[in-house]
């Protein structure tokens, strides 16, 4: 077993809510052999509550977590990624920067809980259902055989992973 640990970027638009949550539940389930981050084209500068609501609730940290552009991995001193995952559709469409290290890219588009509208407690569930489908695609990543899989077969694992619904 390889005590290498994977660098992962979760790709948002505002970089305010699924994003975050991948980020944070990525490195709470992650057992160390993963690293996350989470940044954004166009990041709208803060985080959204609802999504640390929603990690609290599943015991996952909650502080040091802000909006940021993903133009910060993508300077010479960042962390080399080993994969990058756009989790929604309007970052999947843009062009991204050049990464360090060329990582493995693929889609992993949820809805967008933020733009939920209604009453609290609708705005929570569509944070829940969205952090739901995140957890379980995340749980699927760290159940792959990396060290047995080659790069086309990595590749294809994690494009499919990304159609998974819950």
């Amino acid at each position: 077993m390889s005590d290498k640990v994977y660098n992962v970027l979760f790709i948002c638009t505002g970089n305010s809510a699924r994003s975050i949550m991948a980020e944070g539940l990525m490195n709470h389930l992650g057992g160390g052999r993963f690293k996350a981050w989470s940044a954004g084209s166009h990041p709208n500068g803060t985080v959204n509550p609802f999504a640390l609501k929603t990690l609290a609730a599943w015991h996952v940290a909650t502080d040091g977590y802000r909006s940021k552009s993903w133009e910060e991995f993508a300077k010479p001193d960042a962390p080399t990624l080993d994969f990058a995952f756009t989790v929604c559709d309007n970052a999947a469409g843009e062009v991204c920067p050049v990464w360090p290290g060329q990582p493995m890219t693929a889609h992993w588009g949820v809805p967008d809980p933020a733009a939920v509208e209604g009453s609290e407690e609708h705005k929570a569930k569509a944070f829940m259902d969205v952090a739901i489908t995140l957890k379980r695609r995340i749980e699927l990543l760290l159940a792959l055989p990396m060290n047995s899989l080659a790069g086309m077969s990595l590749q294809r694992e994690v494009d499919q992973i990304g159609k998974t619904i819950t």
